[in-house]
């Protein structure tokens, strides 16, 4: 009758030694083998220990209707206007106010603004030629997943050329900017201060040298990237200057420093992976010293050694 293997199981063998021998050296440094060359293969392959990681959020954000804007007219004088009442006080001869209309949009309805439309129409006489025009929008910016980040910042939109514009439209995005990444966890408010100190009576506080100067010092702002500006001329007689846009709010890869689990859990794997291999060559080491006994140990096995000549 034919028969074919069902099952198999492996015969144990065992190697013992005393502990002042040579078999003993022989196993603390088949050990220290296996386990200390995998780190030292694994750290010096670069990226061991995670120091940056990067995730994406769609930030949270919200036009606080705070603006200003600064026109530079032909004749080197400016006219002006900001949602500052000290600031306007400051600037009576150069004021002229706008009409404001402004507009937020939440596209994929998930209770978050995706985009602002923003358009200002400022009179101007017929002689008044503006070629330069500078606004500040202020935003309200939260992050939620990991760091939460509560900021505010603004986006600046700049035209200047030498003809005088009647239309000056952007079509951009509010990007964050990050000097170092952010923390994992925790709350973070310490730009959660005001852009454009509206408290202030000082004409030099609303320059816009020095909200740029202190405003770069920070590590973590925004800043409008605008890939296209529309700029029209020909303004004609009694139309006003229009500034208007479109600022969307886009989903951002964000830089962060892990925490102490997750640098853990990624130096682990990379371990792991390089520790199997070792594991496997020092096993066929050891199977090749004990077999053939070249070093010194006592052999137990589960069965009697029979011998393969038999008299009768």
């Amino acid at each position: 009758m034919a028969v074919y293997e069902v099952y198999s199981t492996p015969v144990l063998q065992r190697y013992k030694a005393g502990i002042c021998t040579k078999t003993t050296l022989f196993m603390i440094l088949a050990f220290l083998f296996t386990v200390i060359p995998p780190f030292l293969v694994a750290y010096r392959s670069e990226g061991f220990w995670l120091k940056e990681d990067f995730y994406r959020e769609q930030p949270s954000v919200s036009f606080k209707h705070q603006i200003m804007m600064v026109l530079d007219l032909l004749d080197s004088s400016y006219l002006t206007w900001s949602t500052y009442q000290n600031y306007n006080q400051l600037q009576q001869d150069h004021l002229r106010i706008p009409l404001v209309k402004t507009r937020e949009e939440d596209v994929n309805r998930d209770g978050r603004p995706d985009m602002l439309h923003y358009n200002i129409e400022v009179p101007l006489q017929d002689l008044e030629q503006v070629y330069s025009a500078k606004l500040i929008l202020i935003f309200g910016y939260k992050l939620n997943r990991f760091s939460s980040v509560r900021m505010e910042s603004m986006a600046y939109a700049y035209h200047t050329g030498p003809v005088p514009i009647s239309l000056f439209n952007i079509e951009g995005e509010l990007k964050l900017q990050l000097k170092e990444p952010l923390a994992h966890k925790g709350l973070d408010t310490r730009y959660d201060v005001p852009v454009i100190n509206s408290e202030s009576i000082f004409a030099g506080d609303y320059q816009l040298t020095t909200i740029f100067s202190n405003y770069a010092r920070r590590n973590v702002t925004t800043k409008l990237q605008c890939d296209y500006p529309v700029v029209q001329t020909g303004r004609g007689a009694g139309q006003p200057l229009i500034l208007k846009g479109t600022i969307h709010f886009p989903v951002e890869t964000i830089p962060y420093v892990p925490g102490f689990w997750q640098v853990i859990k990624f130096a682990w794997i990379q371990y792991l992976a390089v520790l199997v291999l070792f594991i496997f060559i020092m096993e066929r080491v050891k199977n090749f010293v004990f077999a053939n006994q070249i070093v010194t140990t006592v052999v137990e096995r589960p069965y009697p050694l029979v011998s393969k000549n038999h008299y009768h």
